[in-house]
């Protein structure tokens, strides 16, 4: 019992919005052949690696990753909470906490809550449901998991918390019931076609098809549970052998809550029609709060559907006010790639490997959920606090972690060579493939600062990755959509660094470069993407993890040796071919290039300095080994730093390119500009260019591109017009580009013009329906490409120059 009032603890910083409030006219795709779910999105729920759980602010239930790296929308109706109230001797009432009643005629009994009757807010890792207008109690629903910085046990754990507030402000008794209904779903989140085909999409990436097993629902059954002061139903499946190994899709979800007397009254009911009319349920719930006290754990027969559901009755005096918690689990310990490719995911080091512990989480939680509460608060609260932040960039800051959740994120269970598991997120559900080395380059400072343990385990992956071959050989989808026939190209080609980690449907971390949109073999920023971050993410966590400098020096060697090769004419700087080869994968460089020759300095010097550890920490690589790649680093940089500023210094601005000739002011020109400070390494460029090209970037690709509302474009021209109006990536505003460009602002002490480039762009994002699938790329037509975007995580690369990247935070 509590006297706090239930808006007191909700930050004034939180993303808002009225619940059940639709947009008039949101972001639409750019492609019809990529991703759009419309606009109700709400933040996930689930530990990293579990499978998440998205609610909207309508407040149906309708995101379900529970399949590790797949995306299935559609709003489950049975899946809901519902209140009861009556006031004194008054008539009752009773409403589903959704909006959105269910187009296919199930639930036709339920009430369904009225548009804007209260207030959603969300600041990952945490939401609140505020309900106001409809009942003459204060309620107040928080949702959460146990996530926070540095922990690497409970942030995997597959749980959400419902933390319910009901204050009485009246001066009459009201009785509240509270219902949680929850539809069996287990067997539904595996792919039924275990070998799907590869095919190339219309805009040239490799897709397949997912196919869930919805409603494939033929002996599932519900249990209920008492468990000393802890009740609930357990939602299970029969005929499983309970000694074999699981296979991907079976396990248990579990809802509890708490028995007298913690709390009044309990009532359940394990067998209810889910996609029938709802009468079962609400007959008896709408008349007094109550259920029926069913405990049937019959199978469902086939085409059969089943429900579970609790129920907690308590009655407020005047000015009383209690907190109920209600808990939602999950156990799908097994994640299943291509047939017979199958890993544990992380929380099964704590709960078991078999599947059966869904009871085992939700006790856990109803007993932890206090303290989880305590710690994420305690977390969040330094930059909370921070009077110098403003609340936008505060909201956008935790709740572009969302992706950590719901980007198709896995994590393994421990193994003697991963103490901690692997970790991996999609590049987006588009482009359906891990990690993504050049992307990661901004979107992994969320990952660096908060988790180190993870990133340093993504990075160990490619370091593993890049020795290895894959001789399968495909064809390139970028010919494909230019008409052109394309040539066929080696997957993964030795020493090459991989574009990715590979794909849900293969073998994630052992078959890379899943990607064929480009030759990714060819690409000219890789390999210093991959060096960049080795150095980085030594550098700063503590600068004392000589292993992992140990591990990844080989691959740094041979990485540079490979890209190396493309200086065709041996002035020390690898060439761009003409074609699209690098991140900016529509956009042809040629020659010499802005983006890739920084990168290749700013790499070359963070080699040098990894180098001189090793040789300084006395470690068992070879000394004179090291310090002939050190010499020939110098050699090429002696080379290629003043070839940079003589061929690409136009006296305003970094030319695009040596050879094609163009005008355009690219606003990511100076990448390896940053990266260099960002390390402490020499400047890529006189910090007097570097000024100036900052500032001619800011004036023509944000404040002259469209008045700056909406970010900065990839390429203009200096007074802001494209140069080719028909040009993709060009007239693209990149969510993640623009906030590395912001850190970049802030670095170089422009923390005004920093913070209005971001704030141009966070408003775009969540005044217009992305929240929680922030995309790629945005653009002047209110159009959007590559939703559940990783490279947007890159806001923390503000937070991280801000704070000078202090990873305690």
């Amino acid at each position: 019992m509590t006297n706090q009032h239930p808006l007191s603890a909700i930050p004034a910083c939180a993303w808002q919005r009225p619940i059940g409030l639709g947009w008039d006219k949101p972001y639409t795709v750019r492609y019809p052949s990529n991703l759009d779910d419309g606009p109700w999105h709400g933040m996930p729920l689930g530990g990293f690696g579990a499978g998440c759980i998205g609610r909207s602010s309508r407040g149906d239930f309708n995101l379900w990753h529970i399949d590790g790296g797949e995306h299935v929308f559609q709003s489950i109706s049975a899946c809901q909470f519902s209140v009861f109230e009556q006031v004194g001797t008054a008539t009752p009432q009773a409403y589903a906490l959704c909006t959105e009643p269910p187009t296919d005629g199930s639930l036709s009994e339920w009430q369904w809550y009225p548009q804007k009757s209260g207030t959603y807010h969300a600041l990952y890792p945490r939401s609140w449901f505020v309900y106001s207008g409809v009942f003459q109690a204060e309620l107040t629903c928080q949702q959460f998991s146990p996530i926070w910085a540095h922990n690497y046990q409970e942030a995997s754990y597959p749980i959400a918390v419902f933390e319910w507030t009901a204050h009485n402000p009246t001066d009459q008794p009201i009785t509240l019931s509270i219902m949680l209904t929850w539809q069996n779903m287990v067997g539904w989140f595996t792919n039924a076609n275990k070998s799907p085909d590869i095919r190339v999409r219309d805009d040239g990436s490799p897709v397949y098809e997912y196919q869930p097993r919805l409603s494939d629902s033929q002996g599932n059954f519900n249990q209920w549970v008492v468990d000393r002061h802890r009740v609930g139903c357990l939602l299970d499946r029969a005929g499983r052998d309970p000694n074999a190994n699981p296979q991907e899709g079976e396990g248990q979800w579990a809802i509890a809550s708490l028995a007298p007397p913690y709390t009044s009254e309990v009532f359940y009911h394990t067998r209810w029609n889910s996609v029938g009319d709802g009468a079962d349920v609400w007959q008896t719930f709408a008349q007094d709060g109550s259920l029926a006290d069913c405990s049937d754990e019959t199978p469902a027969a086939a085409g059969e559907q089943v429900g579970a559901a609790i129920a907690i009755r308590f009655t407020l005096a005047p000015g009383e006010s209690r907190q109920i918690p209600f808990v939602l689990a999950w156990d799908f310990p097994v994640t299943e790639f291509a047939a017979g490719v199958e890993y544990y995911r992380r929380y099964t080091d704590f709960f078991g490997r078999s599947g059966q512990n869904a009871w085992s989480m939700a006790r856990t939680a109803l007993k932890h959920y206090e303290d989880w509460n305590a710690k994420i608060q305690a977390w969040q609260q330094s930059i909370l606090e921070r009077a110098d932040l403003p609340d936008w960039f505060k909201m956008a800051l935790f709740n572009e972690l969302y992706d950590l959740t719901d980007g198709g994120a896995l994590w393994s269970a421990a193994s003697d060579r991963d103490p901690i598991g692997q970790f991996a997120v999609l590049e987006c559900i588009d482009y359906r493939w891990y990690e993504s080395l050049d992307v990661r380059l901004y979107g992994s400072f969320g990952l660096l600062m908060l988790w180190p343990g993870l990133e340093k385990s993504v990075v160990r992956a490619f370091a593993r990755a890049i020795p290895a071959t894959d001789d399968r050989t495909r064809v390139i989808g970028y010919y494909y959509t230019i008409g052109a026939e394309s040539p066929t190209a080696l997957r993964k080609i030795a020493n090459a660094t991989p574009h990715d980690l590979g794909a849900p449907n293969e073998h994630v971390w052992e078959k890379t470069n899943y990607t064929s949109y480009q030759d990714c073999n060819l690409w000219k920023d890789l390999p210093s993407d991959f060096v960049l971050q080795v150095y980085r993410d030594y550098l700063l966590t503590g600068a004392n993890d000589i292993q992992f400098l140990e591990e990844c020096w080989p691959s740094v060697v041979a990485a540079l040796a490979y890209l190396k090769t493309f200086d065709l004419d041996g002035d020390g700087i690898p060439e761009n071919s003409g074609a699209p080869d690098q991140t900016f994968d529509d956009w042809r460089l040629q020659g010499i290039s802005a983006y890739c020759g920084a990168l290749w300095i700013a790499a070359l010097e963070a080699a040098i300095a990894i180098g001189q550890i090793l040789i300084h920490q006395h470690t068992d690589t070879s000394n004179a080994e090291i310090e002939a790649a050190i010499a020939t680093y110098q050699t090429w940089l002696v080379q290629a730093r003043p070839l940079y500023q003589a061929k690409l210094w136009n006296g305003q601005y970094y030319r695009l390119d040596s050879e094609s000739g163009s005008d355009v002011v690219m606003a990511d020109q100076l990448c390896g500009q940053f990266y260099a400070r960002l390390l402490s390494l020499p400047d890529v460029v006189p910090l007097d260019c570097a000024r100036s090209a900052l500032n001619t970037v800011y004036e023509a690709c944000f404040l002259k591109f469209f008045e700056g509302k909406f970010g900065a474009a990839n390429g203009v021209k200096p007074d802001g017009s494209p140069e080719n109006p028909q040009a993709t990536h060009p007239l693209e505003v990149w969510t993640g580009i623009n906030f590395g460009l912001a850190a970049f602002l802030l670095q170089m002490e422009r923390k005004a013009e920093a913070f209005q480039l971001t704030e141009a762009v966070v408003q775009q994002i969540y005044t217009h329906g992305l929240q929680f699938r922030t995309p790629e790329a945005i653009t002047a037509n209110g159009t959007f490409r590559a939703s559940h975007y990783l490279r947007a995580m890159a806001i923390w690369a503000i937070y991280g120059v801000l704070t000078e990247f202090n990873t305690e935070s």
